[in-house]
């Protein structure tokens, strides 16, 4: 009897030590990746579940578009250009079989230029699992790093890697289900003393820090992928940098950057588009205005794009006009408004907030139009205005006529492969501005109106339903539209454009170019919207195919890869002409060397 009576104690004993173990490690384990932080984190992005993330992202418009067969029919040429061994793909089904969670990446101090950041994740398996994957990372990593010297460093149970190869600094360890990793060995000693428990200051994490809190606020309750940004630490370095340069602002006066108390994003997939909310929190710009998108009205069945913003000119003169990026015509003109006695007073006098953009693109054109507006509250200070802009353009000549009390001013433009004849016009209620007369004398008629084909499509509507109403920032691109529109223009001059460079046709064969039903069907308006929410920061929302945000990243490196391939073109054809002591170049008629 007493033998069972103690063999039912030590069985209770173990199972209440596998309860606690178990409870404890889960505790740990599905800690919030900010309770792992310092108080003082600048950045954080985290990734709840990657292999979560990736099966929506293959549910996704953009990744059914990937697929579609007529899409990898065209981009089977171009792909197979590509080494056959993908890194990035081998790379995700090795994270895949690890099955992360919590990914995270921080940024937690900046001294003397040498940053110190921190990053890991939650593995699924054993330590030998994960460190057959991460080792081989690693070992990729010190490679391309030669001289690298590693050594081992105990610490309260845990054994660190180090690797060093001067200045660059790898520290790496385990704690299970845990992987972490970190440019600075105190650091990382400092995570493992708050994952373990054994931070003397519990309250110095980041999650209990208010402006992460507000930010976090913000935050839906379901995300992909989150980042947020602590600005105080640059904002500092600003403000000693100005200090430095003794050109501090006048007393009250504070940069943009210094105003924001933090910034944060998150990002998820919603029934295959991608949604991103971004939160800034800082106090409030504007005064009792909100967007009231009475532009819209200038909008038809052709219009793919939409802007709705407040931006007040009239504060922004004096910075404008000490813009150095500000083509010279403009800063002429901006310098003219002062010598002409008009000041920020007269902006906000002569125009509304609200400023408004539209681009059409009817079938019947090769090319979109596009126009800017703004609301008139003086006609007589925004004339002055606009006649001192037109004064200030050296050189050219604007020619000014009326129709029906509306002003209309328009400059004709040097040839080019699309004819623009900039146009103004001016009447009692709005100030439209365009590429050219008639696209704008049609907008000043619309603009009559109370209704517009734009507001009153079902794509329209049933985009601007799914964000919540702006106050300060609306957008909206029918990126079907669009498509189907640069498709009819630029398929044709492709196809010239490979008839006369044969060596297109070795990367790319432009005869299998899908058609545009096949691409359409997969895009859906790209909207945005921002608001000020509870008194204490912007909320910026996005949602589409891809988002506001992506898309205007994605343009930005497409530029930069455009400017980078003309400026390889111009060092090779550089390379390729003779210079003044080679051999003289070829006379007219005689044969052309290949470069």
């Amino acid at each position: 009897m007493k033998r069972i009576l103690l063999l039912i104690i030590a069985f209770a004993v173990a199972a209440y030590a596998g309860w606690y173990y178990w409870n404890l490690s889960q505790q740990v384990s599905s800690a919030p990746v900010a309770s792992l932080l310092p108080r003082q984190t600048i950045f954080l992005a985290d990734m709840p579940d990657f292999n979560r993330t990736l099966a929506e992202w293959r549910q996704s418009d953009v990744y059914q578009l990937y697929r579609e067969p007529a899409v990898q029919d065209f981009l089977r040429k171009p792909l197979a250009n590509v080494q056959k061994q993908n890194p990035i793909s081998e790379t995700l089904q090795e994270m895949e079989q690890l099955d992360p969670k919590n990914v995270f990446f921080a940024l937690t101090s900046i001294s003397d230029n040498a940053p110190s950041v921190v990053g890991g994740f939650r593995f699924r398996g054993t330590q030998e699992d994960a460190e057959r994957v991460i080792g081989k990372w690693r070992r990729m990593l010190l490679d391309q790093r030669p001289g690298a010297k590693s050594e081992k460093v105990q610490y309260q149970g845990h054994e660190i890697d180090v690797a060093k190869a001067t200045p660059f600094t790898l520290a790496i360890t385990y704690d299970p289900p845990w992987f972490f990793a970190a440019t600075n060995v105190t650091e990382l000693k400092a995570l493992l003393d708050r994952v373990d428990r054994r931070a003397k200051n519990s309250s110095e994490t980041l999650d209990k820090d208010e402006a992460y809190h507000t930010a976090v606020s913000h935050r839906p309750s379901t995300f992909t992928a989150f980042f947020y940004l602590q600005p105080k630490a640059f904002s500092e370095r600003l403000a000693a940098l100005r200090a430095a340069v003794q050109s501090s602002p006048t007393p009250g006066e504070t940069t943009m950057l210094e105003k924001m108390r933090c910034i944060a994003g998150s990002t998820r997939f919603e029934n295959g588009k991608i949604r991103d909310v971004l939160f800034l929190g800082m106090p409030k710009l504007e005064n009792n205005t909100t967007l009231s998108r009475s532009s819209l009205t200038l909008g038809t069945k052709d219009t793919f794009f939409y802007l709705a913003l407040l931006l007040n000119l009239g504060e922004k003169m004096e910075t404008l006009n000490h813009a150095a990026t500000l083509s010279g015509a403009v800063q002429k003109a901006f310098q003219d408004f002062g010598v002409s006695g008009i000041a920020g007073e007269d902006w906000k006098a002569a125009f509304g907030l609200e400023l408004g953009a539209l681009a059409d693109w009817p079938a019947s054109a090769h090319w979109p139009s596009l126009l800017l507006t703004l609301p008139v509250l003086d006609k007589a200070r925004a004339s002055k205005i606009i006649e001192t802009f037109t004064h200030a353009d050296d050189g050219a000549i604007w020619t000014q006529t009326e129709k029906d009390g509306v002003r209309y001013f328009s400059k004709q433009s040097t040839a080019t492969l699309v004819a623009i004849t900039p146009t103004i016009a001016l009447s009692d209620r709005i100030f439209i501005a365009g590429l050219n007369p008639v696209s704008v004398e049609e907008g000043v008629k619309r603009s009559m109106g109370s209704s517009s084909h734009l507001a009153d499509s079902q794509t329209y509507k049933a985009a601007e339903r799914l964000l919540p109403a702006p106050t300060n920032f609306f957008s909206y691109v029918d990126t079907a539209l669009l498509y189907s529109r640069l498709d009819a223009s630029l398929r044709p001059m492709l196809l010239m454009a490979a008839a006369f460079m044969p060596a297109i046709a070795r990367s790319v064969d432009l005869a299998k170019i899908p058609s545009p039903e096949v691409i359409t069907k997969h895009l859906s308006p790209i909207i945005s919207s921002q608001r000020y929410e509870r008194a204490d920061g912007y909320v910026a929302e996005s949602l589409g195919p891809i988002t506001l945000d992506q898309s205007a990243i994605g343009l930005a490196v497409l530029s930069s890869l455009g400017t980078a391939a003309r400026q390889q073109a111009r060092t090779g054809l550089g390379t390729w002409m003779p210079s003044s002591t080679a051999t003289p170049q070829p006379t007219m008629g005689s044969p052309s060397p290949t470069p």
